[in-house]
């Protein structure tokens, strides 16, 4: 079984995914946040700042994309190739209703016709490795089989698959029925992708389907950084090392953002995801939200790592 880690804006950018791969595991491939080409053909600051060499050394890193035009994705495809990158991932799987009104992400499910059309553009032009991260549908699982239909027309890589609809969010149960069918239908390798927060988790994933090529985990590493400890077999994950984890990135943001209040947002962010963690802590809690200074915030970091 290969390991990946999911792309979540805004968390999982190049300093969190050293943090991780210097801490808690060596993941075989890391995803970035999805990258939106627009029609002045530049890549933002903080998207070249991502996807940099020098920022992802001694990993695999496979760049996302997120648009519904072929042109579009070409051009970012070919920039990113010069880069080094030799694999890239549309993002087919956003369900944020602002990209769904644009038909991106999950919403360009919905036109399957313009889906085919798009696919059959890029793989007649670029010759690279090109995986695709898919929900089911956008309003029905019905929808899948026309979409497996045509992943199986064209060379991918891989498909990654969150077995949910676009109006699921991430709510509700992956549909395994559904990801069952694909497992029986897909012409190319599966990864999984979804809900896999504990060892348990996993295991009933990898015995459910035996010839799995992947699983892909995002939030259950959030929440629980020892997860890949867990499910590999490996040691419980110490207290210290998940200390020194979360002062890398708190570090890593310092260096990049003017100010508190940038790191401090990003900080807390990720602790939305960590201190169920810490439960039992609650009073502590409300003053890490509460804090307004990175002075104030580390105190409080060090009373709730020095309680657990």
């Amino acid at each position: 079984m290969k390991y990946y880690m999911a792309p979540m804006e805004g968390i999982t950018g190049y300093i969190f995914r050293n943090a991780c791969h210097k801490y808690l595991y060596h993941m075989d491939k890391y995803f970035t946040p999805f990258i939106t080409p627009t029609q002045t053909r530049k890549f933002k600051t903080r998207e070249v700042e991502d996807v940099l060499p020098e920022h992802n050394q001694d990993m695999y890193v496979v760049p996302q994309i997120l648009t519904n035009k072929a042109d579009d994705f070409i051009w970012a495809a070919r920039e990113l190739e010069k880069m080094g990158y030799r694999e890239i991932n549309l993002n087919l799987g956003c369900p944020s209703g602002t990209v769904v009104a644009k038909k991106k992400g999950s919403g360009f499910l919905a036109d399957q016709e313009q889906l085919d059309i798009f696919f059959g553009q890029v793989f007649s032009q670029l010759d690279m490795k090109i995986s695709v991260k898919t929900r089911i549908g956008k309003d029905s699982p019905d929808e899948f089989q026309g979409l497996m239909e045509i992943y199986n027309k064209y060379p991918f890589e891989e498909v990654i698959i969150h077995p949910r609809i676009q109006k699921d969010f991430y709510n509700n149960h992956p549909d395994l029925q559904t990801f069952q069918w694909a497992y029986e239908n897909s012409l190319h390798p599966l990864c999984y992708n979804g809900d896999i927060r504990t060892g348990d988790d996993y295991k009933s994933i990898s015995e459910a389907f035996p010839n799995l090529k992947a699983v892909m985990i995002g939030r259950g590493i959030l929440r629980s950084p020892g997860l890949m400890g867990e499910i590999t077999g490996q040691k419980e994950i110490e207290k210290k090392t998940v200390k020194a984890w979360h002062d890398e990135i708190c570090k890593g943001y310092c260096q990049i953002f003017s100010g508190d209040r940038n790191v401090l947002f990003k900080m807390k962010e990720i602790w939305f995801y960590l201190m169920p963690l810490f439960s039992g802590k609650e009073g502590l809690e409300r003053k890490l939200k509460k804090a307004k200074t990175l002075t104030e915030y580390q105190s409080v970091v060090e009373m709730i790592f020095e309680s657990k």
